[in-house]
């Protein structure tokens, strides 16, 4: 059985003992047992489950439930334990138990879906489909695991569930009957889990306003291009108003998202830059684009805005995401923005100061580039040419890093990824800075989040509570964080979780997300059009349920300027080094 990285957190926590019987799993029969060792039982359990030994663990689990009926990720645990022995007919019993109690994720949800699937195990498929309809309904958020789940199959082959998943034969239809099938795909998907009635007041989308939206779309199939249909589908997702949720641009086998220029661009205060090219065009780095084909580059950037996802309205995600739509030239020829799908005529000039027209033609080879940093293996960048480089630019490609920087009694920690790294955990790391700074010298401690973009927000919780706690630099002064643009989803939690329950100095430009933000990825090809789509469905509450910020502000704003970045200078951090020490 697969399982959702937070189970395991969810399933390991320990609730308080209960006094309720489990009379509503008969087969867990009572136990005399005293309360203070059920938590000794529990690790038995989970041991047991490690090693293969399901039989056991499910003996354990139920001794556990006994003992404290009212956990529901030990309802959840003991039904793991008694499907993968096998034994579906009771670990139906304990799943509901589980989804009963509104666990381990999501009202349930989960729990549920591992119902249908040990209906679907033990051959009876038409309660594996009701129990699969009713997984959906309470909100399941992954479309692909039902479709590609090997213990479903016996289930897709009935028709509600082909409906349900989207599996119809789409090869037979007509154009315009495909393009409405992935509509009518996204708008469920969109009513099923992406419109949470409790945000109404701090989300202006209704539903009324999206079905509108949608049956224009539906209307105007026949008389649009496919090109112009991508654009309407991508404006269809913006309109939900979240950063999540949205028909991605760099990734599907859509026709129209291959072409891509083979260059990096990044939007700094005092224009656009080429900070990463493929070898052949190493003759770019560090050229201001000024003109696109007939438009100034400045009036094709703002006209990307309508296509680009963003919580609340932030502008700042627009800053952040616009140059990589820059590169997708099929899309901005549909947008009428450029001449031809294939290649573009850009102006610039040059680091030498000399402005000229280059043309330079998309290829397919690197449609995503926003998660490769500093660029694609085998690119050119800019940074590599630059004596020195300013520390912010040196190590993008690691989650984590810190250096001691001993003239300033200053740590450097580079925050770029909310996620294990490589050869490191998370949590090691973690440890290892702690020591560091407990051990040596230390007056401050600069976090840098600017090239942040997400992860996993459990995963850094040990992070934040060993700053919380440690009193040599969790004071005014001696803690600051740099933030930016790309500080989003699981980064924007964590900057959130610092202004909150630190004491540190902000400093840098606002983050590309909101405080409070609904968030999640999990994509769905749209079967026509091959389209990635993606509704998010949770809501992170990090801050204040009042808090309506549409970003998270700097105290001390300092915005990238490309000219700090040519002279090898790091403008926030010069902020941070020349403030007084306490």
């Amino acid at each position: 059985m697969r399982r959702n990285a937070l189970f395991a957190l969810l399933i390991a926590a320990v609730a308080t003992t209960g006094s309720e019987t489990a009379a509503q799993d008969p087969s867990v029969t009572p136990q005399q047992v005293s309360p203070g060792s059920v938590l000794g039982i529990v690790r038995q359990a989970q041991v047991s489950g490690a090693a293969g030994a399901w039989d056991e663990a499910a003996r354990l689990w139920a001794q556990a439930i006994e003992q404290n009926p009212v956990q529901p990720a030990w309802w959840y645990s003991l039904g793991e334990a008694r499907s993968r022995a096998r034994d579906y007919a009771n670990a139906i019993p304990a799943f509901e138990r589980a989804a009963a109690l509104g666990a381990p994720l999501m009202g349930g949800y989960y729990a549920v879906y591992e119902v249908a699937r040990c209906y679907a195990l033990a051959g009876d498929t038409q309660r594996g489909v009701e129990a699969l309809q009713r997984a959906f309904r309470l909100g399941f958020p992954d479309v692909r695991q039902a479709i590609r789940d090997p213990d479903l199959a016996a289930l897709r082959r009935d028709s509600r569930v082909i409906e349900m998943l989207g599996l119809q034969d789409v090869s037979a239809m007509s154009r315009d009957d495909g393009w409405r099938y992935d509509l009518t795909l996204f708008a469920r998907e969109a009513h099923r889990k992406g419109f949470n009635t409790h945000l109404s007041v701090s989300r202006p989308v209704t539903r009324e306003g999206f079905d509108a939206k949608v049956r224009d779309i539906r209307d105007a199939i026949p008389r649009l291009s496919d090109g112009q249909l991508v654009l309407e589908f991508i404006k269809l997702a913006r309109f939900l108003e979240d950063g999540h949720s949205e028909v991605l641009w760099d990734f599907g086998d859509n026709p129209l998202l291959q072409p891509t220029l083979p260059l990096a661009f990044f939007w700094f205060d005092d224009g656009l830059f080429v900070t990463a090219t493929d070898p052949e065009h190493r003759d770019l780095l560090g050229a201001q684009v000024l003109q696109v084909d007939d438009l100034p580059v400045q009036d094709v950037l703002d006209a990307t805005s309508p296509y680009i996802n963003v919580d609340r309205g932030n502008p700042m995600m627009v800053r952040a995401k616009a140059p990589y739509a820059l590169r997708k030239t099929a899309v901005l020829h549909a947008a009428g923005l450029v001449r031809s799908p294939d290649r573009v005529t850009l102006a610039i000039r040059d680091l030498s100061g000399d402005t000229r027209d280059v043309v330079v033609h998309a290829d397919s080879t690197e449609p995503d580039i926003w998660n490769k940093l500093p660029a694609p293996s085998g690119w050119e960048t800019l940074t590599s040419t630059l004596t020195p480089a300013p520390l912010y630019v040196q190590h993008t490609d690691k989650p984590q890093w810190f250096e001691y920087l001993p003239d300033q009694k200053t740590v450097y920690f580079q925050f770029n990824k909310v996620r294990d790294g490589a050869d490191e955990s998370f949590l090691r790391f973690t440890t290892r800075l702690s020591a560091f700074i407990d051990s040596n010298d230390v007056d401050r401690v600069v976090i840098d989040m600017r090239w942040n973009n997400g992860g996993n927000t459990s995963a850094a919780h040990p992070l934040l509570l060993s700053l919380i706690s440690n009193k040599k630099v969790n004071q005014r002064g001696r803690l600051f964080v740099i933030i930016g643009r790309r500080t989003l989803s699981a980064a924007q939690n964590m900057a959130t979780y610092f202004e909150r329950y630190t004491n540190a100095i902000f400093v840098g430009e606002p983050t590309g997300s909101s405080p409070n933000f609904i968030g999640e990825e999990v994509p769905l090809t749209l079967p026509y059009s091959k389209l990635i789509a993606n509704v998010s469905h949770l809501f992170w509450q990090s801050s204040w349920p009042q808090d309506q910020r549409v970003w998270l502000p700097p105290h001390i704003y300092v915005p990238p300027r490309f000219a700090d970045l040519r002279a090898g200078r790091d403008a926030a951090l010069d902020v941070i080094l020349a403030a007084p020490r306490r």
